[in-house]
């Protein structure tokens, strides 16, 4: 994992650095709202927090991101089960360009770090409650696509993607508003 992660920090130094083509820098920020469907999990409402880092190659945009969902049940006799993941991550986006219109798909892949943790509490009759956690911290390889649109002051996209995890894949599709910060 080690040695994936800097192969890809080298990558990405390499191909930024390639003259007249690479503009970096904070160019937005927004956050998008969707529904998240983990494996294993029934489906739950997740926010996210982004930035646009502007463009790489003339069309691949460069994205860091943190999302976060988080569910709880009740389980029969008593007691709550919980599950959370936060992701850290960054995806490159290969953005279209289509004649005459403002809309603007794209298709994109990308790589996260989900913290995750689960808990268990149940009630130790007479004796107040027992918990149980575990958490973890798994490398996942994003994929997805959407489209964004100008609109007024601000940007507005869809997308879907799923994240390739073990033992916790996910599929989110979401909506959110990006603010653009010019330049």
């Amino acid at each position: 994992m080690k040695r994936l992660l800097l192969t890809l920090l080298i990558l990405i130094f390499t191909v930024a650095a390639a003259p007249a083509q690479t503009q970096l820098g904070l160019r937005g920020a927004g956050f998008t709202v969707g529904f998240v469907s983990p494996e294993d999990v029934d489906s739950v409402i997740g926010i996210g927090f982004f930035a646009d880092m502007g463009t790489i190659t003339d069309n691949i945009r460069l994205e860091p991101y943190l999302d976060f969902w988080s569910k709880s049940e009740d389980v029969i006799g008593g007691g709550e089960v919980s599950v959370r993941d936060m992701t850290l991550g960054a995806r490159g986006k290969y953005v279209f360009t289509l004649a005459g219109s403002e809309m603007r798909p794209f298709a994109g892949a990308g790589l996260g770090l989900h913290f995750a943790r689960a808990e268990i509490t149940t009630p130790d009759f007479g004796f107040g409650t027992v918990s149980v956690d575990d958490s973890d911290t798994k490398l996942g390889l994003d994929f997805g696509g959407g489209v964004t649109a100008p609109f007024s002051s601000f940007e507005l996209r869809g997308e879907l993607w799923y994240s390739a995890v073990s033992d916790f894949s996910q599929l989110a599709l979401r909506f959110g508003v990006m603010w653009p910060f010019g330049g």
